[in-house]
């Protein structure tokens, strides 16, 4: 039985998926959109909304928490100088998962996250 059992294992053991999900926030943050898999993407999407979250917080306590996830200070400072007084009137969804078809290779779906305007 699956009773409480959250998140997806995506083949990995469990260091290298959480540090996966770390780069992808990281870049997600960076660069604005990710492609990715459909899977990655809806894991990865609730994560990256939380760090944004944390600096809408702006306290110091909530900045060592993004740092302590997120795996580039500069992308930090981004977030909290641009990125949380953009979404301060938002209440939550920051970001939007978009199909895009399968991939050529192996027929994966995959799917661009990106953050909303």
């Amino acid at each position: 039985m699956r009773h409480r059992v959250a998140g997806r294992r995506l083949s990995r053991p469990t260091g290298h998926r959480v540090l996966m999900y770390r780069n992808l926030v990281t870049d997600l943050l960076r660069y604005g959109k990710i492609v990715t898999t459909e899977a990655k993407a809806k894991q990865v999407q609730g994560m990256a909304e939380r760090i944004i979250t944390l600096g809408k917080g702006g306290t110091l306590h909530s900045r060592r928490q993004a740092l302590a996830f997120v795996t580039d200070k500069k992308v930090v400072t981004k977030v909290f100088d641009e990125l949380a007084p953009r979404y301060a009137q938002r209440p939550g969804g920051y970001a939007r998962i978009i199909k895009i078809g399968p991939r050529h290779g192996d027929g994966a779906r995959m799917a661009q996250l990106e953050l909303v305007e």
